[in-house]
């Protein structure tokens, strides 16, 4: 792939729709588009009605044009949208028109690339823009839009700002230690810039799993021994009839998971194995499953009922600080759960009786620990690697700063050029490729 190329792509949704959106751009539009058009000269950011002609110079279809001078585009460089018709027909012979014209297929978010390469916006807020498109729940559109705002780039902006200036103040120190105008030890200057960059970098980390959470969905197993209603939960809460439910004990041997919205945050809800003493391999297998699923999960949502109480030791072991438990079948009988450091209510699964108030504070929990906060948070692996790089050289640097003020201002810049990889400005060329590789086509 090379950036002189000129470069097409249904950037609309695949399949026929009464819609179909192409998007040009590269070096060549503006003749592209004078080809397919008759049209010289399209007037910048004005849609016109066209008939689009194909290299024999008979007309494919009608419909809009618009044409983006750059450098005042998404992409950067001159660039146009051609809206048609979403036949398959019509999508044929404008693909072919524009490949007889010169252009060429784009691959996956070399758009978006192309944008990047010409500071449209940078690795933050690219990111920000692929995890929109991706967006399932109001809460990752929220966070998507607000990296791609720029929120994260406010945020390292601000670090670099402060190490910047702490730099300065130690590189003072070093070339003119003798000149009278410079203060004795200038380089404790630098120790509340940079205490103040570093206390800023660990909250970023600590809120990290919240972006992280957000973006990838949060994970919640529902525990107990045979025949609690486990199942019967798992179905409440999917609001559908999605695991198998029965009398008999042992129904469910293995993991069992749906996908749900909680509070505008993604929630996988696995259904595990009845917790017990196996009885052969199979049940056993599942069991060791169910025990890895409560290690594994962000919460643990634990399942009793008044005939499963000999049984309810397997559970309760398994049961954190914070975790829910349920006792079950308030239809059938009332009974008082173990003492523990988790959250018990009473409820029956089947009829709904106090359902509303447990799921009430299954969300007031989910939001307590993984909604967003008010400043933009870490929500990639990338972001909080170079952020705990940056943190790590700081603080060693700190603690050069009286001894070997030399070694403190290489710490500081080995902070800097790790933020510099954040935003994607370093020589991070795989990274790169990576993550646009993740985009859809046309975009």
């Amino acid at each position: 792939m090379s950036a002189l190329d000129t470069i097409f792509a249904v950037s609309s949704g695949a399949g026929r729709a009464g819609v179909c959106v192409f998007r040009l751009s590269g070096p060549d539009t503006r003749r592209i588009v004078e080809a397919l058009t008759g049209r010289r000269k399209p007037k910048a950011r004005y849609a016109s009605l066209e008939t689009f002609i194909g290299p024999d110079q008979q007309p494919i279809d009608k419909g809009l044009l618009i044409f983006f001078k750059g450098p005042a585009s998404f992409t950067g460089e001159d660039s146009a949208e051609f809206h048609t018709h979403g036949s398959e027909a019509v999508i044929i012979a404008m693909s072919e028109a524009f490949l007889k014209a010169g252009a060429r297929q784009a691959g996956p978010g070399e758009f978006t690339r192309r944008a990047f390469d010409h500071g449209k916006m940078d690795l933050t807020e690219a990111e920000g823009l692929a995890d929109l498109i991706d967006a399932q729940t109001d809460g990752q559109r929220r966070q998507a839009f607000r990296q791609m705002d720029g929120g994260l780039r406010a945020v390292y902006d601000g670090w670099r700002e402060g190490l910047i200036d702490a730099l300065a103040a130690i590189e003072g120190e070093i070339d003119f230690p003798d000149e009278q105008d410079v203060p004795d030890a200038l380089s404790h200057a630098a120790y509340e810039p940079l205490s103040r960059v570093i206390l800023d970098m660990e909250r970023a980390l600590k809120d990290g799993i919240r972006g992280e959470k957000m973006r990838s969905g949060i994970h919640v197993a529902i525990l107990g021994p045979p025949n609690a209603g486990k199942s019967t939960l798992l179905n409440r809460l999917a609001q559908r009839e999605a695991a198998i439910v029965s009398d008999q004990a042992g129904t469910t041997r293995d993991v069992i998971e749906v996908q749900v919205n909680i509070a505008g945050i993604p929630v996988s809800v696995a259904d595990t194995a009845g917790l017990r003493d196996a009885s052969d391999d199979i049940e056993a297998e599942g069991v060791r499953r169910a025990r890895g699923r409560a290690a594994e999960a962000d919460l643990r949502i634990g399942v009793m009922s008044g005939d499963t109480l000999e049984e309810s030791g397997h559970l309760t072991a398994l049961l954190q600080s914070g975790d829910l438990l349920l006792l079950n079948k308030l239809d059938q009988t009332k009974f008082s759960g173990p003492d523990g450091p988790f959250k018990t209510f009473a409820v029956s699964a089947k009829d709904g009786t106090g359902f509303d108030k447990f799921y009430k504070a299954l969300e007031t929990i989910i939001i307590s620990r993984f909604a967003l906060t008010e400043n933009p948070g870490l929500t990639r692996a990338r972001h909080k690697d170079c952020t705990e790089r940056a943190v790590s050289a700081l603080t060693r640097g700190r603690g050069n700063l009286a001894s070997a003020p030399e070694l403190a201002g290489d710490d500081v810049r080995a902070a800097l050029h790790a933020i510099k990889e954040l935003a994607g400005e370093a020589d991070i060329e795989a990274v790169l490729g990576a993550i646009f590789a993740r985009f859809c086509i046309g975009k």
